[in-house]
């Protein structure tokens, strides 16, 4: 199947801090910016008028001005960023070196501020592949650890051990496309 994946406009009030299920508004502007992109693109290329997005709005306010051009917008839990728990909405420096060391150490399966595992973002995001498999391409708009996990996932590379190995974000509103099978996933 082929994936085309935005990422999500700049949102309000991240800067400096750790940011994953915290539900921060984007710019109406950049969303629809954003929007306009992904309806040009549809156009261009034949693709369906249906976007998939998490329910945070970062991701969601550009579904909306889609559905409001006639798309047809669907949400999806699994979807949304990595689940930070304690640390989600913090300030990088007011986390602990220590409890960010911690992470670091056991990159695949500690679970930072209490919250979700990338081992357990990776089993999300092929869950939810899984099920949409059929839908190709698969248009969504999503969060920077969602498409580092398909990037992953589409080269059948398994989930990273190390901090090193995992990429810098795509930078705001990005678009990346990816082709992945079932049976690449690691």
């Amino acid at each position: 199947m082929e994936c085309v994946i935005w990422r999500h406009p700049r949102p309000r009030g991240a800067a400096g801090r750790c940011i994953g299920s915290t539900d921060l508004p984007v710019d109406p502007r950049k969303a629809k910016r954003l929007a306009h992109r992904v309806r040009a693109a549809a156009r261009r290329h034949g693709w369906a008028r249906r976007i998939w997005t998490s329910r945070l709005q970062r991701a969601a306010a550009v579904g909306a001005w889609l559905r409001r051009w006639g798309w047809q917008h669907c949400r999806d839990a699994r979807l949304a960023e990595l689940d930070f728990a304690a640390w989600d909405g913090r300030s990088w420096s007011g986390i602990g070196a220590d409890e960010v060391q911690a992470w670091c150490d056991r990159f695949a399966d500690h679970t930072p501020g209490g919250g979700e595992s990338l081992r357990q973002l990776f089993g999300r995001c092929e869950a939810f592949l899984r099920e949409h498999g059929d839908a190709t391409p698969l248009l969504i708009v999503g969060h920077a650890g969602w498409i580092n996990t398909l990037a992953f996932m589409s080269a059948g590379r398994p989930v990273p051990e190390r901090a090193s190995d995992w990429p810098a974000p795509p930078g705001y509103g990005a678009l990346r496309r990816f082709r992945w099978a079932a049976a690449s996933s690691g």
